[in-house]
This record gives C-alpha cells, sequence and structure tokens, in this order.
C-alpha cells in the first residue's frame, strides 16, 4: 500500500459536507490558514484541482495542491498533513 501526500478533492468534500456542518481550517503550503465558518464560503466543481474560499470582502481560488492540512477549528475531528519531501 502507497502513501499518497496529496490532498483530495474528497477529504475537502469530507469536511465541507459534514452533517452537522462544523467550520474548519484549510492551512496552505505558504503558511496561510483560511477559516471556512459556514458550508456557503466554499465552492467547488470537482474533478477540478481549484476551489474558491469567500471572506469578509474578497475571495480566494485555490489549487488543492497547495493545501496542507484540513483541521476542525474545535481541534476535532480529521485532519490530514502533507508529507515532507
Amino acid at each position: 500500500m502507497s502513501y499518497n501526500p496529496r490532498m483530495t478533492g474528497e477529504q475537502l468534500r469530507n469536511f465541507h459536507q459534514a452533517q452537522p456542518f462544523r467550520p474548519f481550517i484549510i492551512h496552505l503550503a505558504d503558511g496561510r490558514s483560511i477559516e471556512v465558518r459556514h458550508p456557503e464560503m466554499l465552492a467547488y466543481a470537482f474533478p477540478a484541482r481549484s476551489f474558491a474560499v469567500w471572506t469578509r470582502d474578497s475571495y480566494s481560488v485555490i489549487d488543492l495542491l497547495l493545501v496542507t492540512e484540513l483541521r476542525q477549528r474545535n481541534g476535532v475531528g480529521r485532519s490530514r498533513r502533507r508529507a515532507a519531501s
């Protein structure tokens, strides 16, 4: 069995579509973190590699390959870190 260090669309979708929704944080390779407080703040169309996250007054389009970790805001739940290269 091989280990795939890349974040997958399915992992992001699992956090986004959790019932009930729980806010989560997207950690990026450049050190930034973006909090998703509501499911309407995130949009994607898989199998595309990018997704959009809206904040108060702007939005970011992010390549899924730049995501290093997804973490539930309260520290509970599943998370996944990218392996160091």
